[in-house]
């Protein structure tokens, strides 16, 4: 017989403190992009030890899977692994000190997805099917889904469905967010390369200044989303990174923009990106210079199985109570790379509460904060959804 609920979160409870140290252990030591060393070797050394003979599909890409009774049925739970360069200022015991943070969750993600690796394992006898478990590099690049499907993440056992979940701070912890349909944006990541001539600041007029027609594409830029798109159509153009230039009085020879495309249709991102180039190119041919527009790097607008998200919070319902699940139809401009998953096989995307200012002042500060808290005490709560959504999808 399956764990009743009461059995499965005392279970859960159990394991909290392992839970934590896996959490605290990434925390401290985050890594960022493709390329995560000692946090793939932590999390297949964990897996080992729970039994399971984890697999590097990727660089830094892990897989492992679980069967109970083999009926061919299988469901996929992924957990990202990567961080962010940002120095931490949290002033947490466990703080990062290396320049780097995890300042989006993913510690978060990947412990959660252990301690489900340690709970489904307890439960064994009671999976009919099989649970796929992954470990994804570089959510943040927008490169780790990919890499994973290119690599077969989907084969050898075909999953019929994904589900992952994303820590929410602001958010009151334990509340589970159920987004139906188009949940969160398409995410477009660009740069824009200024060429000028650099000369003496004193003697402007023997260049061809690139910080000047950086400016201009910059302003100009800001007419896009108020004068070019539908107020009904939601689109964000935001320039985060703009550099040129060593000395104050030395006009250089190139400039850099680099920024993001958001929007709920890529019809949409693909037409505003044509205007960047052209509006970036003519903007630097009317100042005697030149530029070119580069995608770096691109997710699709995630889109959740409206049909496998009810089921999902359904199963939520039964862990929780109807008070802590929110169903809802509209999502938010922030972007996740699981989305390429959820074009190739029904997918529910969850957000789990992590804490707002009401309970702890520590908690709620904005994803991607350098001072950004999660509360840990969320950690097996997160454990217990991943088994119990996967004990029950499997067992109909």
């Amino acid at each position: 017989m399956q764990p009743t609920v009461q059995e499965l979160l005392s279970s859960a409870q159990e394991i909290k403190q392992e839970i934590l140290a896996d959490r605290r252990t990434i925390h401290q030591n985050p890594e960022v992009g493709t390329h995560l060393p000692a946090t793939k070797a932590y999390v297949m050394k964990r897996l080992i030890e729970l039994g399971y003979e984890p697999q590097e599909l990727c660089e830094s890409g892990i897989v492992a899977t679980i069967t109970g009774k083999d009926t061919g049925r299988c469901m996929l739970l992924r957990a990202d692994m990567d961080a962010l360069r940002i120095q931490e200022q949290t002033g947490l015991p466990f703080q990062s000190e290396n320049g780097s943070m995890h300042a989006c969750g993913h510690d978060m993600h990947t412990a959660m997805l252990l301690g489900a690796a340690k709970l489904l394992r307890n439960y064994q006898k009671q999976i009919n099917g099989t649970v796929k478990l992954v470990f994804q590099p570089d959510e943040e690049g927008f490169t780790g889904a990919k890499s994973m499907l290119q690599a077969g993440v989907l084969n050898n056992p075909k999953p019929q469905i994904g589900l992952a979940l994303h820590v929410n701070s602001g958010t009151p912890s334990g509340l589970i967010l159920c987004g139906r349909g188009t949940f969160m944006a398409g995410c477009t990541l660009f740069r824009i390369a200024v060429h000028g001539v650099g000369c003496h600041g004193a003697m402007p007029e023997t260049g061809v200044d690139p910080l000047n027609i950086a400016a201009h594409i910059y302003l100009s830029l800001q007419e896009l989303i108020s004068r070019e798109i539908s107020a009904k159509q939601p689109a964000v153009v935001t320039i985060g990174h703009m550099q040129g230039g060593q000395a104050p009085n030395i006009i250089p020879q190139s400039a850099i923009l680099e920024g993001t495309i958001r929007t709920f249709d890529r019809d949409l991102t693909a037409r505003i990106m044509q205007r960047i180039e052209t509006i970036a190119k003519c903007t630097a041919q009317a100042f005697r210079g030149s530029a070119e527009v580069t995608e770096l790097a691109s997710a699709p607008p995630l889109v959740n199985d409206p049909d496998l998200v009810n089921q999902m919070a359904d199963f939520a319902q039964q862990l929780v109570g109807e008070q802590a699940v929110y169903r809802l139809d509209e999502g938010g401009m922030g972007s996740e790379d699981f989305a390429s998953y959820t074009y190739e096989l029904p997918c529910a995307y969850l957000l789990l509460g992590a804490g707002t200012p009401n309970e702890n002042p520590l908690y709620g500060k904005p994803m991607h904060n350098e001072k950004v808290v999660f509360n840990e005490d969320v950690l097996p709560l997160g454990a217990a959804l991943h088994t119990w959504c996967a004990l029950n999808w499997l067992s109909q």
